[in-house]
């Protein structure tokens, strides 16, 4: 079924995504709901309460992309058990941040071997500064940590097909890998696609606007008119949706830089609302428009870290 066009996906249920990095005030006995998505004969995506989530499952065992938050670890274990009662054998983390890597440290315990790009391994090992946050993450635990990790590219033989997993420099952080599972016909985009609002960069972690747009690319070359794109945040989609998410990111920083060319400060570029058209659809979830302007200027100049105006509202959930 063709998804609609991206600025369409408006979803209440994207409040999960609130929190991402550490969570410490979520409950371990808040009851969440985990909606599993078939999407071939053996990957499954699973959506609950941080980055979605892929299960590989078949007669070679388990493997998932991403594990969600800490807190939450034993109900995504319980939902992943709807699927398959075989042990995880691995983890693939397509970034540092706490939805995303949570539950490692439960895994690694367990034995399940973890597998991440070499700076996600760097982030998690020490303590972690953020300006949009305005917090610092502590350095993860020793099992949560990736055992295994690659510089630019890994493939892991599993289940009947050869999962590629693709490191994307400086996009949603200095870590981001997409994996494509090609016999499924399946791309987990991770974070550098939020379907339905607009994205977070973690520009302390790396992240700029012109690597989301290259890896959004490398994500649409990977796909055909029948792939099912499984997003960081929001439904699943397709390649019509990447790529009108790809033409997004290239238009709003296209009218940003536009800005910079007539030597407009942060804050007028701000209050020239150059991402206007969307920020009706897009900008009322979690990210505001003027962040988003921010996330694009700053990349553009080279700023390596959020600044706050006092424009802009950078109270998070």
């Amino acid at each position: 079924m063709r998804s609609r066009p991206f600025r369409a996906f408006i979803s209440t249920g994207l409040l999960a995504i609130t929190g991402l990095f550490a969570l410490t005030g979520l409950a371990q006995d808040q009851k969440v709901e985990y909606i599993a998505t078939p999407l071939s004969g053996t990957v499954t995506m699973i959506k609950g309460r941080g980055g979605n989530i892929a299960v590989s499952a078949g007669e070679d065992g388990v493997f998932i992309i991403d594990d969600q938050l800490k807190p939450l670890t034993d109900q995504l274990l319980g939902a992943i058990r709807d699927i398959s009662d075989q042990p995880i054998r691995f983890v693939i983390n397509t970034h540092y941040h706490g939805d995303h890597v949570g539950g490692n440290e439960t895994l690694g315990k367990a034995g399940s071997v973890i597998i991440a790009h070499d700076n996600i391994r760097q982030r998690m090992n020490s303590d972690q500064f953020n300006h949009f946050f305005n917090e610092t993450t502590p350095a993860w635990p020793a099992d949560s940590l990736p055992v295994v990790t690659f510089n630019d590219r890994v493939t892991l033989h599993f289940n009947g097909e050869a999962v590629a997993v693709h490191h994307v420099p400086r996009g949603h952080t200095d870590g981001d890998s997409i994996v494509h599972f090609p016999a499924s016909n399946v791309i987990h985009m991770g974070d550098i696609f939020f379907n339905g609002l607009y994205p977070y960069i973690d520009l302390d972690g790396g992240g700029s606007i012109q690597g989301m747009i290259a890896a959004a690319e490398l994500g649409i070359s990977l796909a055909d008119g029948e792939t099912r794109v499984i997003a960081g945040h929001g439904p699943a989609s397709d390649l019509d949706g990447l790529t009108a998410y790809r033409d997004f990111l290239a238009k709003a920083r296209d009218n940003v830089q536009l800005l910079l060319d007539q030597g407009m400060s942060l804050q007028q570029a701000v209050d020239a609302r150059p991402t206007a058209e969307w920020d009706e659809a897009l900008g009322k979830t979690w990210i505001t428009p003027a962040q988003w302007v921010t996330f694009i200027y700053n990349s553009l100049t080279g700023v390596d870290h959020f600044t706050a105006l006092e424009s802009q509202d950078t109270t998070t959930e």
